[in-house]
């Protein structure tokens, strides 16, 4: 095959034998899972299982027990800030500012990532019509509901482009029609070779994703970083 069209083929994103640990406890270890592009994970299992953990561990936020994270075959770690301007992280608490207004908060979000004024612009005027925040662009954050803040959250994946959507409990006080529109710009992400992970309890609609369940990786009591229990 030509060295060019080897290189024109996308990257996965590999997480390699991850273990977690919080303090003496060791959450899961053994975990393995490949997104390509236009792949979504879908992360289920009880509470405390390590969903939150393992968002947190692939977005370079939290260092693994064990493993490795590797993009292309090379270690994230060799790369970090090439890594993390790759990825949207949605935490499950909305990193809003009260005094700040919804535009407001996309304009700083969209600078933070080199975006020029006039590039921002139409991208952040179409992420509050992507959520229906139209209306209250310009209220203090203080004003809005949980629900609208939830979608404020979720309108900077369109306002700041990135090729891999971090999403921790992203339906979070969302009614059915918002959790629609935050399925239907999920598939459009995917569609355009975008990948997406996801950690929920509740049921979404992503089609073709793929199922981890935390708990299926817990940790044997008394075992090491090496080894998941299943």
């Amino acid at each position: 095959m030509p060295a060019a069209a080897v290189s024109a083929i996308p990257p996965d994103l590999v997480a390699e034998a991850l273990a977690c640990r919080r303090g003496e406890r060791l959450v899961f270890a053994g975990l393995s899972a490949r997104l390509p592009a236009g792949g979504a994970l879908v992360l289920g299992g009880a509470n405390g299982s390590g969903k939150t953990s393992l968002i947190r561990i692939l977005a370079t936020l939290l260092e693994p027990a064990a493993g490795r994270l590797l993009w292309g075959g090379e270690p994230v770690a060799a790369d970090l800030a090439g890594h993390r301007a790759r990825l949207a992280y949605v935490g499950h608490q909305d990193a809003v500012k009260p005094a700040l207004s919804p535009r407001e908060t996309l304009r700083f979000w969209a600078a933070l990532r080199g975006l020029p004024p006039a590039r921002a612009a139409p991208r952040i005027a179409a992420a509050l019509a992507a959520f229906a925040l139209e209306e209250v662009a310009d209220w203090p954050c203080r004003w809005l509901s949980a629900g609208q803040r939830r979608r404020l959250s979720l309108a900077r994946l369109i306002a700041v482009p990135a090729a891999i959507w971090l999403l921790d409990e992203p339906t979070s006080a969302l009614d059915r029609a918002n959790q629609a529109r935050l399925e239907a710009l999920i598939a459009a992400h995917r569609h355009a070779g975008g990948r997406v992970v996801v950690a929920t309890h509740l049921p979404l609609a992503i089609d073709g994703a793929e199922h981890l369940r935390l708990d299926d990786f817990a940790a044997a009591p008394g075992g090491d970083c090496g080894h998941g229990g299943r």
